[in-house]
């Protein structure tokens, strides 16, 4: 990558040249960093972003409230991702239990149906019991050795939670198989929990026909082992039901509409930093959610209801479709702004928005280099808004 023109550097700015790509690149050609939340602030006023690059802090009771509203927001967005998740386990665990029902219902029907006086309850007890062996140890050397490994098995689903997963911890939770999931060395996923239940219902069936004498009393055994199997499979049912009501309750302080899936929830921490090495970009959303199969972001915004989207807010929020678009390889079709659960806003990504989006980035790069930040708007009530108006030398209520 050939770099062609020289920044110069001014007091507090730093040194970097431009490549041919429009970025800027220190001398180790790593982009300078810029945030999402750099580009917010540039967005809403170039002078207010230099004046808290350079370490102003902004003032004003609309800042703490915002603080304390977004650690509200986030933690009804965790508690509802943590209620999806408890309501997928019992779901999983119901559904297989319904299986190993019908599996008993099935098999009473055909042992008092068989016509082949030569195949004995007893006989049959062997061969499903040597069966019911056979698939435990498949699932115990599944569960031990790493075939998926050996066999490169990965689907297109599981990459992108992986890449996700570089940046996000705790992030697109599983019921089976989490982000990182390889299997082997004690570590199983659906194929070997499908050994093991199968080895299950074998081994019940084969326990079940060792002590009848007959087809119809093996027959008899295996219905009465299904009802008994479903009075328990109903206490499961209820776990469900309690688990669906809990998630729909969590559901509506979040403000979500139905079939969302909250996928990740930034709790202000140093967890889910989203990195674009090629251009420098970086941020956290607030919320990445899943909606249609389509992982995106969210941004809560707090304080006055706008009447349309702020620039410097479609920004921020642009930055957060790029940088999961770059993390994941999938592109999401658009990004939302959130004034509040009656208030939101889709941000479409199309190319003209990658093109506001690219020049902002190159722009603040720019002015951290060559410096030469300058206030862009001549709007009083712009600078009353603005928490670093104490400190800005350009401040239009002091003129």
């Amino acid at each position: 990558m050939g770099l062609i023109e020289q920044g110069t550097k001014s007091s507090s700015e730093v040194k970097a040249i431009r490549s041919d790509d429009g970025y800027w690149r220190d001398s180790d050609g790593h982009a300078l960093h810029v945030s999402a939340s750099d580009l917010e602030r540039h967005g809403y006023c170039p002078l207010s972003w230099h004046l808290s690059r350079t370490g102003t802090k902004g003032k004003g009771d609309a800042i703490e409230a915002g603080l304390v509203k977004h650690a509200e927001i986030h933690d009804n967005m965790e508690g509802y991702r943590l209620k999806q998740i408890v309501l997928n386990r019992a779901l999983v665990i119901w559904s297989w239990w319904f299986a190993v029902i019908i599996a008993f219902i099935i098999d009473a029907f055909a042992f008092t149906k068989l016509d082949d006086q030569n195949i004995l309850p007893v006989d049959m007890a062997k061969y499903l019991a040597l069966l019911a062996l056979v698939w435990l140890i498949i699932g115990i050397l599944a569960t031990y050795l790493p075939w998926r490994s050996w066999l490169k098995i990965s689907d297109e689903n599981t990459v992108i939670k992986e890449k996700l997963k570089r940046y996000q911890e705790n992030m697109m939770d599983s019921v089976l198989e989490p982000i990182n999931f390889r299997g082997g060395w004690f570590q199983g996923g659906r194929v070997e929990a499908g050994f093991m239940l199968g080895a299950i219902i074998l081994g019940i069936n084969a326990i079940g026909l060792s002590a009848a004498e007959n087809k119809s009393q093996a027959g008899f055994i295996l219905v009465s082992i299904a009802m008994l199997w479903t009075l328990i499979s109903s206490w499961q049912l209820q776990r469900v039901l309690m688990a669906d009501t809990e998630s729909e309750l969590a559901r509506t302080h979040t403000g979500l509409d139905e079939n969302i899936e909250v996928a990740y929830s930034d709790g202000e921490n140093d967890k889910g930093l989203l990195i674009d090495a090629n251009n420098g970009l970086r941020g956290r959303p607030d919320q990445i959610v899943i909606m249609e199969g389509e992982f995106i972001p969210v941004e809560q915004k707090t304080g006055k209801v706008p009447h349309k989207p702020h620039y410097s807010h479609k920004m921020q929020i642009m930055a957060y479709i790029h940088l999961v678009e770059a993390t994941t390889g999938k592109t999401p079709p658009f990004g939302i702004l959130s004034y509040g659960a009656d208030n939101n806003h889709q941000i479409l990504w199309d190319d003209h928005n990658r093109e506001i989006l690219e020049d902002g980035i190159k722009e603040i790069q720019r002015l951290m280099v060559e410096g030469g930040a300058i206030r862009n708007h001549n709007r009083p009530g712009k600078c009353k808004s603005c928490s670093r108006r104490h400190a800005c030398p350009d401040n239009l209520l002091d003129v």
